[in-house]
């Protein structure tokens, strides 16, 4: 019986909690998207630089995020997802400090290692959630995502006009606003698994070779390469292309995130429990493809806003059920694992994603960075398309479970 339970609190508390914690979170987050370019250019980086920045935080995530889910395993969610949230606070401090590059990637650095916080939340919902309404958890999830990404490139845009480092220091105070909310409320959940299990790591391969789940993550590496190649170089292709600055990035953005939110408070819900988590995912997939290729060709600005709804519109019904497929593979022991080779992935898909765009776009063009991303997307929905279901999850699910499940 978990803390929560013994409370007497349902699981309607502890997903509100997560959310708030995840929310708070994510707006600290947002103000950050639209400022790392323009603050790194004033410090002599260039666009492959500014791509090394993003995926620096990555790589260390990468490094971090399979212990971290063996950690929550075994000690629980809430002391890991503190950790993360009180590295964030000091790295987002670090930044408002900076005065050169090298300082700029040691604070994306910190941040990246300290950054279990989202794969936690995500097993920390496993835990709490049936196979049924899963998918609503995580779409919650998703709803604080797209919100964060309302407030926090708004808030932003407001905050720079104040300058570069002001963005920064109200990002440090609303991540330090989500630590203290997980403090004082956030209840433990997870069932603590005592085993002796393999180093974390070493099981990314186990976990790839199991053939329905090792195809999902596959499918999120995928994903999370071509958002990140999308979204890193979002600032610069509109200041390319449309002479944006700061503050109109984060305003557009912040258009974006609203789209977003929109989706998956009124639609992911009712989309996947009508075609299932398995159709919706190629479907959004695709529909994300479509919104960055238009994108990608648009020199006007009306037509590159419209590119945006089908691509916010996409990625908001695609996510959430690519989460809960996956965590349907896990069995009940397993979930802060599963979550965490998972992040890993993610990681390794955001650290290429950055270097990939930028790369691109330093080299080609701003419109090549967005197409090759709208391709690699196409691609991904059709693997996803080609998955097939998950088994239901159990604490010794392995390959010779999913092998039935996928023939």
């Amino acid at each position: 019986m978990t803390r929560a339970t013994r409370r007497g609190a349902g699981p309607d508390r502890p997903l509100l909690i997560i959310f708030l914690i995840v929310l708070v979170n994510l707006i600290g987050f947002g103000i950050i998207i639209p400022l790392l370019p323009f603050y790194a250019m004033r410090l002599g980086a260039s666009a492959f630089t500014i791509g090394l920045l993003f995926a620096s935080f990555s790589v260390a995530q990468l490094l971090a995020a399979p212990l971290l889910g063996e950690l929550s395993d075994r000690y629980g969610r809430r002391p890991v997802l503190i950790f993360s949230l009180v590295g964030t606070v000091v790295s987002f401090a670090l930044l408002a400090l900076a005065n050169s590059v090298a300082m700029v990637f040691v604070a994306r650095i910190i941040d990246g290692l300290s950054g279990g916080n989202i794969s936690t939340a995500r097993a920390y919902i496993g835990d709490i959630t049936t196979v049924e309404n899963r998918a609503r958890g995580f779409g919650l999830i998703g709803a604080a995502f797209g919100l964060g990404f309302v407030f926090g490139p708004a808030l932003g845009g407001v905050l720079g006009h104040l300058g570069y480092s002001a963005p920064a220091w109200g990002a440090a105070l609303i991540a330090a606003a989500a630590t203290a909310l997980a403090w004082a409320w956030l209840p433990e959940t997870a069932r603590r698994t005592e085993a002796r299990r393999p180093w974390p790591w070493g099981e990314i391969g186990r976990v790839l070779r199991r053939p329905v789940l090792g195809r999902l993550l596959l499918v999120d590496f995928l994903y999370w390469a071509t958002f990140t190649a999308y979204q890193t170089t979002f600032a610069l292709f509109g200041a390319r292309r449309f002479g944006f600055d700061v503050p109109q990035t984060g305003y557009l953005l912040a258009v974006v995130g609203v789209i977003g939110v929109v989706v998956q408070l009124t639609v992911v819900g009712r989309v996947v429990r009508a075609f299932g988590e398995r159709r919706v995912l190629p479907a959004g997939l695709l529909l994300a493809s479509l919104g960055l290729f238009v994108a990608s060709a648009a020199h006007s600005i009306p037509v590159f806003v419209f590119a945006l709804l089908p691509g916010a519109t996409g990625v908001a019904l695609s996510i959430p059920s690519l989460t809960s497929l996956i965590s349907q593979t896990a069995g009940a022991g397993e979930q802060g694992r599963i979550q965490g080779v998972s992040s890993a992935l993610e990681g390794l898909g955001r650290t290429v994603g950055p270097v990939w765009g930028n790369g691109v776009l330093q080299v080609h063009s701003e419109g090549a960075a967005f197409a090759t991303a709208a391709g690699v997307l196409a691609f991904t929905a059709a693997l996803a398309a080609r998955t097939g279901s998950p088994a239901p999850a159990s604490p010794t699910v392995g390959p010779e479970t999913e092998a039935g499940a996928s023939s």
